[in-house]
């Protein structure tokens, strides 16, 4: 079944709906490498630039590096929780989260980077949630 709704393509799957966008918004049917790598070629710094629209959902992500999470109250918790992922889209790195200082169920101190340097992106997640 597929739908289109605000210019955006939902089809289903198995897994459930999936969107994806119009070539309108300039990146129907890139991959956030391809993506990064076009901004790239453009001549912008992309360390910490911020995905278009629904792309950063419309993509798993080929591999999860490091994923670490301070959640001291139950697992049934909606509540925000500081965390700090590193996941690999093709030859790019998505270190991203929020800061252990910003406290449980606070919802400020958001960061991200985007690199190629596998090492740097690993590095900068553990200093934003490791003691």
């Amino acid at each position: 079944m597929v739908m289109e709704m605000d210019g955006a393509m939902a089809t289903w799957s198995g897994a459930g709906f999936r969107t994806t966008r119009h070539a309108r918004n300039g990146f129907e049917g890139m991959k956030i490498s391809e993506w990064l790598d076009a901004k790239e070629k453009e001549g912008l710094d992309v360390a910490h630039i911020s995905l278009p629209g629904e792309m950063s959902y419309d993509e798993v992500p080929e591999e999860t590096l490091y994923f670490k999470e301070i959640r001291p109250c139950s697992i049934l918790c909606a509540g925000n929780h500081p965390f700090a992922t590193v996941e690999r889209f093709g030859h790019w790195y998505y270190s991203r989260g929020q800061d252990k200082r910003a406290g449980i169920h606070a919802s400020g101190m958001k960061w991200w980077l985007f690199t190629r340097d596998k090492e740097l992106a690993l590095r900068t997640a553990q200093s934003h949630i490791e003691p």
